[in-house]
């Protein structure tokens, strides 16, 4: 006997996929919320984290943070790498605040050699500065300037390789500016560095002037703002001892890494980031 096949009426059908898609939608919706409150809760703790502003020193420039800088944003950090101008320890350190004046929130400020001298300056009186890293760096009292402090103890060898050129000032007139011989740099500077990085490094290094090395400081804001500090142990440019004393001296949380080279941000870069990090908790 011919049976007729049987269908299945329109709103069947209908009621049917809606019933076969609902856990598809209940599982893109839960998807989703998840990754919005994910995303929520990283903006958040990204909010919550203070803004790292990185200060390099004479004889390099900001991509000197390069290595720091990728493991701090893995930590949702902002950080803000500052091109230094060198030209004196007042004016870089008004460039300095400037900026610090445009970041909203806490701050934690960090400088590498000269870089040092310089955050001390532009800190000072700032309430959003929470706290002052110090990487191989000058930490100086008022009255003291960078040049007599790297020549306070022995062990410093810069002075032997440098070479100096004129340039003219804004005003008229000209100044001088120091750079390390090429030649001298990877030794003098960046021992522990891969000698082609240490290659690069020399052909791109920023010159310093001279009035930046022999500006003395007017602020001292390691007395009101807590200091950290890491001392290269086998730092030519700024004797390991000099950075101890001056550490000491500032009451700094300090740590030393034996076989670094003045170069650390580049060859110690987790070291680095690790200081910055202790200093953003505390």
């Amino acid at each position: 006997m011919f049976r007729p096949e049987r269908t299945t009426s329109r709103p069947a059908v209908g009621n049917l996929a809606k019933l076969a898609l609902a856990p598809l939608v209940i599982g893109s919706l839960l998807a989703a919320t998840t990754t919005g409150a994910a995303a929520s809760h990283d903006r958040g703790s990204s909010r919550a984290k203070p803004t790292v502003v990185l200060v390099h020193g004479a004889f390099a420039d900001a991509s000197s943070w390069a290595d720091v800088i990728k493991r701090l944003r893995r930590d949702h950090y902002r950080v803000i790498a500052v091109a230094n101008p060198l030209r004196g320890l007042h004016d870089d350190a008004a460039y300095v605040r400037s900026l610090l004046d445009t970041v909203q929130g806490p701050v934690i400020l960090a400088g590498h050699s000269y870089g040092g001298s310089v955050i001390t300056q532009a800190a000072a009186g700032n309430p959003n500065v929470k706290a002052l890293v110090y990487i191989a760096a000058f930490i100086p009292a008022t009255g003291e300037n960078a040049a007599e402090l790297a020549a306070k103890f022995p062990g410093g060898t810069l002075g032997d390789t440098v070479s100096s050129a004129s340039y003219p000032l804004p005003g008229g007139g000209t100044g001088t500016e120091l750079t390390i011989k090429q030649d001298r740099f990877h030794q003098q500077f960046a021992a522990d560095v891969p000698d082609a990085t240490a290659a690069v490094m020399a052909a791109t290094q920023r010159p310093v002037s001279t009035a930046a090395l022999e500006e003395k400081a007017t602020e001292t804001a390691w007395k009101t703002i807590p200091s950290y500090a890491l001392v290269a142990g086998r730092d030519l440019n700024i004797p390991p001892k000099a950075q101890k004393w001056m550490a000491e001296r500032a009451d700094a949380h300090t740590v030393t890494v034996p076989g670094a080279s003045h170069a650390i941000t580049v060859s110690e870069p987790s070291e680095v980031a690790d200081l910055i990090r202790r200093a953003a908790r505390d």
